[in-house]
């Protein structure tokens, strides 16, 4: 019974974080640069791994009941690494070897920092609660 619970969250979460993630990105897009793409997967990083972070801290190692919903289902619906690689493809392709090069580069920082970020804010939090 609990599991099902689970993946009904997870659905519900996907859906919200998909939807989330198409506004984002229509807010966002541009032709220049994979701007949208960047900002959600640096969001989505910083959220999930907080999310983690938090729940770890204040759960000492078991499942808070809303991580299905947040991590899994939601993260996982917003955050968008399989774009990321289509639209590295495509500058590429467009023969644009430098911009893809340097989506690759900045992405990679801005989640590592954002992750490094969701991490810390995540863990004041449940400090904070303590």
């Amino acid at each position: 019974m609990i599991a099902w619970r689970a993946y009904g969250a997870v659905g519900l979460g996907s859906a919200l974080g998909s939807t989330l993630r198409y506004l984002v990105s229509s807010a966002l897009a541009g032709p220049a640069f994979p701007w949208a793409t960047l900002a959600v997967n640096g969001l989505g990083a910083w959220l999930i791994v907080g999310f983690a972070a938090y729940a770890a801290r204040r759960t000492r190692g078991r499942v808070a009941r809303w991580q299905p919903f947040l991590v899994g289902g939601f993260c996982g619906g917003f955050t968008t690494f399989s774009l990321f690689g289509l639209e590295t493809l495509q500058l590429m392709h467009e023969g644009r070897q430098v911009a893809a090069l340097s989506h690759v580069a900045v992405s990679l920082v801005v989640w590592l920092g954002a992750a490094w970020a969701g991490h810390r804010t995540g863990r004041r939090l449940a400090l904070a609660r303590e």
